[in-house]
């Protein structure tokens, strides 16, 4: 199902695709300059992370409501809205103190975990469909982190490296991970509940 999108929103739709993609593409430059790796290397090791391959998504979807004037249904957008704010509540909570950036990794570490949500909360907020919202569309909510999770867990079996310290089965053991990522997974169901809930006020 496809809505309409006013030309104000495509705008600014078009922005945030724009920042999103400057900003992947300033943290594989960032890390082509810190590593000396080959840029296919980085951008091999960057797609480990939730935070590259939803920010990807991002550029993907609002670059696509930018330029149709059919953009994509209700469902997908909130669900997208909520994994990218997840981005930053995760880094912020749980990440941001073991990191310290600088330079262009500084910038475009901002720009994924801060400025892109933030973003996109908004625009989601004030600019994207709400109404067609239904109880029917929770679990969409959790798909793509559920399916992450899968792919993330799957590449670290095979080579020893799990993208986020919560999540490493290595140091952790299996049965706090699991607790970890189903912790998140049922954040994200609140989250979606939340949404919906917000879909339907608009409709009144």
């Amino acid at each position: 199902m496809f809505t309409r999108t006013p030309l104000p929103a495509r705008q600014w739709a078009a922005l945030i695709a724009v920042v999103a993609l400057a900003s992947v593409l300033a943290q594989a430059a960032s890390q082509v300059m810190q590593t000396g790796s080959p840029p296919i290397a980085v951008a091999w090791e960057m797609a480990r992370f939730f935070t590259i391959l939803t920010n990807l998504l991002v550029v993907l979807t609002l670059g696509r409501v930018a330029l149709q004037p059919a953009r994509p249904g209700a469902p997908w957008l909130a669900a997208l809205t909520l994994s990218i704010v997840m981005v930053g509540a995760v880094y912020h909570t749980l990440l941001a103190h073991l990191l310290a950036p600088s330079g262009l990794a500084w910038w475009a570490d901002q720009g994924l975990h801060t400025g892109v949500p933030l973003m996109l909360l908004v625009w989601w907020l004030l600019a994207a469909p709400k109404r067609r919202l239904t109880w029917g569309d929770l679990p969409l909510f959790a798909l793509w982190p559920a399916v992450y999770m899968v792919y993330a867990l799957w590449r670290g079996a095979r080579d020893g490296i799990y993208p986020y310290p919560f999540m490493n089965p290595v140091a952790l053991g299996a049965a706090e991970v699991a607790v970890n990522l189903a912790g998140l997974l049922i954040m994200l169901l609140l989250g979606g509940i939340a949404m919906i809930s917000i879909g339907r006020f608009a409709d009144r």
